[in-house]
């Protein structure tokens, strides 16, 4: 069917549309009041000549479908849905998905454990937050798990293990892990203490403690006893710091953003109890084509259409009737001329004037209220935790039925508003001064403190602590011969040489990336383990999954189960952390966290090449090889090339002579065999 006459079907009810192009990738998402209406105005000749935006979509776009729903806000939802599913290129899309961490009770579990995460899915589990700053919520674990001795590992609980690890015998964990060091009853209790406290019901949890404490001391179960009492006084401690979903009125999101050059910075504020409790930043290099198209296009488009009708042509179309200038809402009798077109009247000084102030002058390629109505959306739709006010800094079409949308699901109600005047526009305007802040800070290639790279290393990584010490290490060999490890030590900011370390590899045999992985790791940590010297702050891994939890077995043979683990993958430049494997780390290349762990990476990497080629030389130079008669230079180099060590040559002059004739001939060969056979070997150099 020609795409013109599949717009004289459609229905004229709400709904969403999906344009096409010719291989049938979905480029673009909208919704409708009206489905025929809108799509049919795609086609108006006259739209397409004075809006740019609109003929790039359709010079593109070869077919088109449609999905109808009972109202506007049915609509909406989906519409953010189909986004967020097929991507579309000419729609915006909300590239840093990462939200704020929940802390998670596995209440489904049969011993339950708490943690910390990012994404909350429907498994039985109770999830709390989210937690404003992030640390919060690690804070907050930590607090659990020393104070309720609830386990901090990962081990699986579901099974019982022969024995327990460290972190029982120092009396930081009831031990669950192991059969009969602790009763289901008492560990289902302890877990009801740390919802109760998790809910904030602390006067609830402290008559509870408190009954038990003195049962404990009746019983003269004074350790118990002591245990209780300090469970009460970390309750009183932690009551004034703890954020949650709960929040009261004066909890707030305020936007502000910064345009310039084709690049935009959006700085989001949090307020929580009238009070900034943490900001994040978004940033957009590459805007959707259909957004270059200046407000002076759309306005001068919408004026003619109303006072000259007559002149479009293709299918006809009702007329636009008058934006309103109080609420800026399209009107429900009309569809509009454009892709998700925001009316703002041309006598609207006030509007006009707050984009100038913002960065934004009226006739730059821009459109800041369709970026807002899309970002809103995406942000808060499939949010658990919505506050109860949102401050933007422009008006957008959408805004009182995305508002409606929201508090019909939060189950409270949301004010979703542009402030034109008064305390709350002076705090938009300060939001937007930020947001050029960081956008000089990322486009203009102003360099952070290291505190703040720190702290979004931290972040980034779901750290319980500030990084200040990351070890990082790294293998090197040619097919097996002369295997190295490297350690380099980053420290405070700046690389610490004196700390760094070489490591021969002694168990390991061949090519075998991960057991010699395994073994460095071992060796490096169960040596600070028996000298009692702290562990640092992240140990790096060059190298993808495979190292990482070779290093993370090495860790656990020796008790070490909390210790922050991450690896740097080659070529994607991807980073695992221990525990979330399923949710890598994808940092933008710009990012300077990303170029700290590369620096760190590369010098590792650097550190250990060098080794090698240094051990490299000294077999080259000194060989056991040399002792043997009618073995020279040469011959000696394409044993070593053939076997990969002395020591495998060793083992075939031993187990099958023969093949030692394939380098060289069978006098030679039965000279080596001789030498190991009635000699003892010298120390072989690896």
């Amino acid at each position: 069917m020609d795409l013109y006459e599949k717009i004289r079907t459609l229905p004229t009810k709400p709904g969403c549309y999906l344009y096409k192009n010719a291989e049938g990738v979905v480029i673009y998402v909208g919704k409708a009041k009206n489905l025929r209406s809108r799509v049919r105005s795609y086609f108006l000749e006259a739209n397409q000549r004075q809006n740019p935006k609109t003929g790039s979509l359709m010079r593109e776009a070869v077919d088109v479908e449609y999905i109808v729903v009972d109202n506007e806000r049915e609509a909406l939802a989906l519409e953010n849905n189909l986004i967020k599913q097929r991507k579309p290129r000419f729609n915006i899309l909300l590239r840093d998905d990462k939200t704020y961490p929940y802390i998670k009770l596995t209440l489904h579990d049969r011993h339950p454990k708490v943690f910390v995460t990012r994404k909350l899915r429907k498994d039985g589990s109770a999830y709390f937050g989210p937690f404003f700053p992030g640390n919060l919520a690690y804070r907050l674990v930590d607090l659990i798990h020393r104070s309720f001795l609830i386990p901090s590992c990962k081990v699986d609980l579901n099974r019982y293990h022969p024995r327990a690890c460290l972190q029982y015998y120092i009396k930081r964990c009831l031990g669950p892990c192991v059969q009969d060091l602790v009763t289901n009853e008492a560990y289902r209790e302890t877990i009801r203490d740390v919802q109760l406290f998790l809910e904030g019901r602390t006067e609830e949890l402290e008559k509870k403690l408190s009954q038990r404490m003195a049962q404990a001391a009746e019983d003269m179960q004074f350790e118990l006893a002591a245990r209780l009492r300090d469970q009460i006084v970390t309750v009183h401690q932690m009551q004034d710091k703890q954020r949650m979903a709960s929040a009261d009125n004066e909890d707030a999101d305020v936007f502000g953003f910064h345009y310039e050059n084709q690049m935009l910075a959006v700085n989001l504020f949090h307020m929580r109890g009238g009070k900034m409790v943490d900001r994040r930043d978004f940033f957009w290099e590459d805007l959707p084509e259909f957004l270059n198209t200046s407000l002076n296009d759309e306005l001068e488009s919408e004026q003619e259409e109303v006072c000259h009708p007559e002149r479009s042509e293709g299918p006809a179309s009702p007329p636009l009737e008058e934006a309103s200038i109080s609420t800026l809402e399209p009107s429900p009798d009309h569809s509009a001329p454009q892709i998700e077109q925001e009316n703002i009247d041309a006598r609207a000084p006030i509007q006009r004037a707050a984009l100038t102030d913002m960065g934004t002058e009226l006739g730059e390629a821009f459109s800041p209220a369709v970026f807002f109505s899309a970002l809103l959306k995406q942000l808060y739709l499939d949010q658990s935790y919505v506050p109860r006010s949102i401050l933007v800094p422009v008006d957008f079409p959408d805004r009182a039925v995305l508002a409606d949308l929201l508090s019909e699901r939060t189950k409270h109600r949301i004010e979703l508003a542009a402030p034109q005047r008064g305390d709350k526009r002076s705090l938009v305007d300060l939001v937007c001064q930020n947001a050029k802040q960081s956008y000089d800070q990322r486009f203009r290639v102003l360099q952070p403190n290291q505190k703040a790279i720190q702290q979004a290393l931290q972040d980034a990584l779901m750290l319980g602590e500030l990084p200040t010490r990351i070890e990082c290490f790294d293998i090197s060999h040619i097919q097996g011969a002369e295997t190295v490890a490297s350690m380099v030590v980053w420290e405070n900011g700046e690389m610490k040489k004196a700390d760094y370390r070489k490591f021969q590899i002694k168990t390991v045999s061949g090519n075998d990336d991960f057991a010699s992985m395994r073994e460095v790791i071992q060796r490096r940590y169960k040596r600070l383990l028996d000298d009692k010297k702290p562990f640092p702050s992240l140990v790096l891994i060059d190298g993808g999954l495979g190292q990482l939890h070779a290093a993370y077995m090495a860790l656990e043979e020796i008790g070490v189960t909390l210790q922050p683990l991450a690896s740097i993958a080659k070529k994607e430049e991807i980073i695992y952390v221990h525990g979330q494997e399923d949710e890598p780390v994808v940092l933008d290349r710009r990012s300077p966290v990303l170029h700290l762990v590369q620096k760190i990476r590369d010098e590792s990497h650097r550190f250990a090449v060098t080794y090698h080629r240094k051990r490299r030389q000294i077999r080259d130079r000194e060989s056991e090889l040399d002792a043997i008669p009618g073995v020279g230079a040469r011959t000696r180099q394409r044993l070593i090339q053939h076997f990969g060590s002395v020591r495998g040559i060793k083992q075939a002059a031993e187990q099958n002579p023969d093949a030692l004739t394939a380098v060289v001939t069978k006098a030679t060969a039965a000279k080596i065999q001789s030498h190991f056979q009635s000699e003892p070997a010298l120390p072989i150099l690896q």
